[in-house]
């Protein structure tokens, strides 16, 4: 095609110009299998993932019922008391806890976790508080709060 470009205006040569193709859309798909297999995997780590923080919540429910229960206790040694031995019969076999009493059960709240450290005086008040109309010492309400949180749970329970 042969074009007279003398006596036309710039507007005009201008106007003689065909407009750029448009490109194809570019697709979103992955191009290689390799792509698919890694959304995959992803996939179905993110859901093992949810699946096992879930798991994990379940099993310390009774540990977040236990520390809203203590928080309520308005520090009373019975009421601290029980939450320790409902909590200890949770996360344990009846047959480890139900017997104990005295030392014996304050040695197992020490052998039971690693940050906490029942004295023979902590023991005693809470061998004797469903017994006695007696206040807890603040750091009794602090220890069983620690405990709670710390305690390592039987796997057989």
């Amino acid at each position: 095609m042969s074009v007279d470009v003398e006596g036309k205006s710039l507007v005009d040569l201008l106007d003689m110009l065909e407009p750029a193709p448009v490109p194809e859309p570019i697709s979103m798909v992955p191009q290689t299998w390799g792509w698919g297999v890694l959304a995959i995997v992803l996939s179905g780590l993110i859901i093992l993932g949810i699946f096992a923080f879930l798991r994990h919540r379940q099993t310390n429910a009774y540990r977040r019922e236990a520390l809203a229960e203590l928080a309520a206790s308005d520090n009373d040694a019975a009421k601290i008391a029980e939450i320790l031995r409902r909590t200890a019969l949770a996360a344990y076999p009846r047959k480890k806890v139900a017997a104990l009493h005295g030392g014996d059960w304050a040695n197992f709240l020490n052998q039971t976790s690693d940050n906490v450290s029942f004295t023979d005086s902590d023991g005693r008040q809470l061998a004797e508080a469903p017994y006695r109309m007696i206040k807890a010492n603040p750091d009794l309400a602090a220890l069983a709060r620690n405990w709670i949180k710390s305690h390592k749970r039987d796997r057989t329970a």
